[in-house]
């Protein structure tokens, strides 16, 4: 199912477990502007959300995830979230909801080898890996099968057979990249498996901290007390998971957030540099320079939209 507005929670006679129940026997993709707009509880299936244009904002778990151009979260089965765009200018967002047994099959046969896919094709579970639930940054693939999807409706308009073969490579990329998040939790350097796990999960709440907030000064403390680790602990770590210190991380953030200001806005030099967190707009230009090999002024002329 195909869908180019949000549903609208607040109005009159919304059913909201009639809504719900599409999900458990559709796999379902919104791609909608809209602009203060919001859900204060919302469960689905398996899903990813980015945006185009704009940030939206999500809660899960009592944790605040600004979703970014360039970014992609993924929610487990039953998840319980919000999310909520604030902006007064239209923001285009892109969620997809994969259906449990499409999403099942999908793994199955990334799992199988040719031979064994034969001889059972079918997979007798539904059980799905739990994905660490974390901003990811969208990879080249996975931005390709996105573009060619969104090419697909906005040229053909929704057919169901075209669509599902372009979500199967889209699942199979997620999939990949949770397999990448697994060989980053082997890097951690704990005995146990299961202390592996749960620093992972804490480290991935620290970088979501840095992407969300990444306009304000890094203050590691405040960062530490949220992922409920030491300072010490929380830069080694994210040293060996991410192999970047947090401040080289949030630095990377900003660079990117304002590479992609450069090439879509008018906006002066100066106004991107504070608004992308530098202290100064010479400090924002020798960094940039640094990290790119060119001037912010020169990188705006020879990449402009």
């Amino acid at each position: 199912m195909y869908f180019t507005c949000l549903p609208d929670h607040t109005e009159p006679g919304f059913n909201e477990s009639q809504h719900f129940s599409k999900f458990k026997k559709h796999n379902i993709i919104f791609n909608a502007e809209s602009s203060e707009s919001f859900c204060d509880d919302h469960v689905g299936c398996l899903s990813i959300k980015t945006i185009l244009n704009g940030e939206e904002c999500y809660g899960i778990d009592g944790r605040q995830l600004m979703v970014r151009p360039g970014l992609f979260l993924v929610l487990n089965n039953d998840q319980r979230y919000s999310c909520r765009i604030s902006s007064k200018e239209k923001v285009r967002s892109l969620s997809i909801f994969f259906r449990t047994e499409f999403a099942a099959s999908v793994l199955f046969d990334i799992s199988h080898t040719e031979d064994s896919l034969l001889e059972y094709p079918f997979p007798e579970s539904k059980a799905l890996p739990e994905f660490f639930q974390t901003l990811q940054y969208i990879t080249p693939d996975m931005g390709f099968q996105l573009s060619a999807l969104l090419r697909l409706l906005e040229t053909k308009g929704y057919h169901k057979t075209m669509t599902d073969e372009c979500l199967v490579f889209l699942l199979r990329n997620l999939i990949e990249l949770h397999r990448s998040d697994k060989k980053r939790v082997s890097n951690i350097m704990a005995i146990k498996a299961t202390t592996r796990q749960e620093i992972y999960r804490r480290l991935c709440i620290a970088k979501d901290v840095l992407h969300s907030s990444c306009q304000e000064d890094l203050d590691l403390n405040k960062v530490s007390a949220e992922a409920c680790m030491s300072v010490p602990q929380l830069v080694r770590q994210f040293k060996s998971a991410f192999q970047t210190t947090p401040h080289q991380y949030l630095t990377r953030i900003r660079l990117e957030q304002a590479a992609g200001l450069l090439q879509r806005s008018n906006e002066p030099v100066h106004d991107i540099a504070w608004k992308c967190g530098f202290e100064s707009a010479s400090a924002f230009s020798r960094i940039f320079k640094a990290a790119y090999g060119i001037q912010p002024t020169s990188f705006r002329k020879g990449h402009k939209n």
